[in-house]
């Protein structure tokens, strides 16, 4: 299982508060000409543009705003893979003896790359509401089978809410919801000794709740989410000896933490950990004329993510993340890069 955590890709959906900078009122024209103005560098408005950026789920847009943002993602799984050449020996008379010699171990080295370029756009509902949608195109490599695939991969849609207006020094909390469909090549459809997937290969849904509290210059934030697997059935894959016709994959718990930390008007840093247990998967296979079941148990992973926030114009701000895997099942390396687009008609933002 293919689980993109970035603090740009993240199969988490983090949201947090919106920081607004107080002006001065009712101050003498000597005083006004010496405080600081709403344009001026502030660390506060700085810590506020860098984190929206780098947790984009964490700022809801106004009412009628539009946001455009690309977001590169590269994943590598590195592992080993054994053949055994194991020869039975004989007695005098050609009979099997029982005990059994290794001939020939090899040792072969298995690379797996996965290139994500992904387009994802919000709208802004209504002041507290946001929809987004995301289009990510997959292009996926293993050096072991030499396989490939270059395709679509799932498509989400996301509702976030926040229920309540943010209060400086004050938790602030949002709710989401996602649905991702099955657009991407499907595991449980291609033939898995010629091609790789880049889809999921089942609908599903997750809603969770993300807080996060401005201690100037540091956010803190949490989230947890829970996500619901539709079965599949219908199936007809062949595997083995069987054929695959139904999968009942398991549902999925997750949380994330961490913090982002202002170090000046133009960089920052954040770091976080994720972690998600997905219950065990069921199959039903064919073998034989004869339905059978198969189970994959539950498993548990976990990512430690880094993230640098540049400012590289007045209104933009790149992202670059570096992410390793903590457990075994989670990928060795997590690279990542996003970037608002900018475009005539699509504006980052917009005001009342």
């Amino acid at each position: 299982m293919f689980i993109r955590t970035t603090l740009v890709l993240l199969p988490l959906f983090l949201t947090a508060a919106q920081i607004h900078a107080e002006n001065s009122r009712d101050l003498s024209k000597a005083r006004e000409a010496l405080a600081k103005q709403e344009s001026d560098a502030d660390t506060e408005k700085a810590l506020e543009e860098v984190f929206e950026a780098a947790e984009k789920n964490y700022s809801l847009l106004k009412r009628g705003g539009m946001s455009l943002n690309y977001n590169f993602d590269y994943s590598y799984f590195g592992d080993q893979r054994i053949n055994l050449v194991v020869e039975t020996t004989l007695d005098d008379n050609n009979q099997a003896t029982g005990s059994q010699i290794i001939r020939n171990a090899d040792v072969t080295p298995v690379a797996s790359h996965t290139f994500t370029n992904s387009i994802t756009l919000d709208y802004g509902l209504y002041d507290n509401i946001t929809l987004s949608g995301r289009l990510p195109l997959v292009a996926k490599f293993e050096t072991g089978d030499e396989t490939e695939a270059f395709s679509i991969g799932d498509l989400t849609g996301t509702t976030r809410w926040q229920p309540f207006e943010y209060i400086p020094g004050k938790m602030s909390s949002t709710f989401f919801g996602t649905m991702r469909l099955k657009t991407g090549d499907s595991p449980y459809e291609i033939d898995l000794s010629r091609r790789l997937s880049t889809g999921s290969g089942t609908n599903g849904l997750s809603a969770g709740i993300s807080a996060s509290k401005v201690l100037d210059p540091v956010v803190l934030f949490g989230s947890g989410t829970f996500g619901y697997n539709f079965p599949e059935k219908g199936l007809n894959q062949v595997r083995g000896g069987a054929v695959l016709e139904e999968v009942h994959p398991g549902n999925n718990l997750s949380f994330s933490m961490g913090f982002a930390y202002s170090l000046s008007y133009d960089v920052s840093l954040s770091a976080s950990f994720q972690g998600s247990f997905n219950d065990e998967t069921r199959f039903v296979l064919n073998q034989g004329g004869e339905q059978v079941s198969s189970t994959v148990g539950s498993q548990m992973t976990g990512i430690m993510n880094f993230a640098l926030g540049i400012r590289v114009s007045p209104k933009t701000i790149a992202n670059i993340n570096v992410g390793y895997g903590v457990t075994e099942l989670a990928p060795d390396i997590i690279l990542g890069l996003s970037l608002p687009i900018d475009i005539e008609g699509v504006k980052p933002s917009a005001s009342n």
